[in-house]
């Protein structure tokens, strides 16, 4: 026979135990992104971040690795083209920069799946995803280490955001 004590842990713990979510893996069908790299008038920028869509889907994609297939959800991405062109415009240091993105998650099986939100990643947000040892002194939003760093990160926040 358990003691009080020993029945008041268990029954503790057992209470605990639905605390924890027992959520199914989101399988991902598709991601869609879109990015107007038109709007951007800063022809150098324009230049440096021409691939943002392919890039970023592609960082999605690499995420979500062992949880696509024929079946699940489909991600829609659409990135703000006026607040990138404003960050890679007047933002005078990396430190103010950051990606917006309307996301759209749906699935046409489980309405549980769906989900609409508007994602902002700063660089703040995105210095995780540098290399070891970069210069956050010698960055610009045009370098390559700062686009990488971005893009992963906006790519980690979508997949981690996932139902």
């Amino acid at each position: 026979m358990l003691n009080k004590t020993a029945r008041g842990v268990l029954a503790a713990a057992l209470l605990a135990a639905p605390a924890v979510p027992a959520f199914a893996e989101t399988m991902v069908r598709e991601v869609q992104v879109t990015a107007d790299m038109s709007a951007i008038q800063n022809t150098k920028a324009a230049e440096h971040w021409a691939h943002l869509s392919d890039d970023l889907q592609n960082a999605i994609m690499a995420d979500l690795v062992g949880k696509t297939g024929e079946t699940g959800s489909k991600i829609v991405i659409d990135i703000d083209e006026v607040e990138l062109s404003n960050t890679l415009q007047e933002v005078t240091g990396t430190a103010e920069s950051r990606l917006v993105g309307d996301v759209a998650v749906t699935n046409d099986v489980d309405n549980t799946k769906f989900d609409a939100y508007e994602l902002t990643v700063t660089f703040e947000e995105a210095g995780p995803f540098l290399v070891a040892g970069t210069d956050l002194s010698a960055l610009t939003t045009d370098s390559q280490e700062y686009y990488d760093a971005m893009v992963a990160a906006f790519a980690d926040h979508v997949v981690r955001n996932l139902k």
